[in-house]
């Protein structure tokens, strides 16, 4: 009796779909050969579902309504219902891939972040991929303990970082801000650490207000 090793490959494919909005900046078509930021904003968790008009409750994408000329090309993706961020790993780096590879977009400025829920996703999705993003800018987030932090705070040592919370924040406390914060500083890190000392949970406001915040950012270029 012959007996054969038979094996049996299969070609298994697996569906990604992640609603996104996306800005492109006056005068984006002008000239062909600029490369502009990219800024990669995630919402909190009361902007889940799928209606992607509901990610224009807050923060970025709810500014540049009344921004057309906001120089950056911003994407705003939207989390599936109770699903979150930090399980939407896959999503965001094929989203990622598509924005990049088919859009103008300054690979050396490209910039995160996000608040509440989508500040704790810019936080692990940074450290996943510190090398990927020129600054971070996590508001009243923090870092989950099931994924590493706040041990994993110092992979992002080199990475430009801004962190804003309220001091009255009762959904988030300003000790989730503040301990990665102090992480990064024992570990040499470049960050910075904004405190507002009336807000609550809605410390978003005032931060994506700030003009200083986009000076900053636009500074920020990738380490080669």
């Amino acid at each position: 009796m012959t007996q054969r090793a038979q094996t049996l490959e299969k070609t298994f494919v697996k569906t990604l779909r992640l609603s996104y909005l996306l800005h492109l900046p006056d005068g984006y078509r002008d000239d062909p050969q600029r490369r502009w930021p990219l800024i990669l904003f995630l919402h909190g968790s009361g902007e889940r579902g799928d209606h992607i008009e509901q990610v224009k409750r807050h923060g970025l994408p709810k500014i540049l309504d009344q921004r057309p000329d906001f120089p950056a090309i911003v994407v705003s993706p939207q989390c599936r219902r109770d699903s979150a961020w930090v399980v939407e790993i896959e999503a965001l780096d094929a989203l990622f891939e598509e924005i990049t590879s088919a859009y103008a977009v300054d690979h050396d400025r490209i910039y995160l972040t996000g608040l509440s829920m989508g500040g704790y996703g810019a936080w692990h999705y940074a450290a996943l991929h510190p090398d990927r993003f020129a600054a971070l800018v996590p508001i009243c987030g923090g870092g989950l303990w099931f994924v590493g932090f706040p041990d994993k705070a110092c992979i992002l040592k080199d990475v430009p970082t801004w962190v804003f919370h309220g001091a009255q924040d009762e959904v988030v406390l300003l000790s989730e801000s503040q301990v990665l914060v102090d992480a990064l500083q024992a570990c040499g890190g470049n960050v910075r650490f904004t405190v507002y000392p009336d807000a609550g949970h809605d410390s978003w406001t005032p931060a994506y207000n700030d003009p200083e915040l986009y000076e900053w950012l636009f500074k920020q270029v990738r380490r080669s």
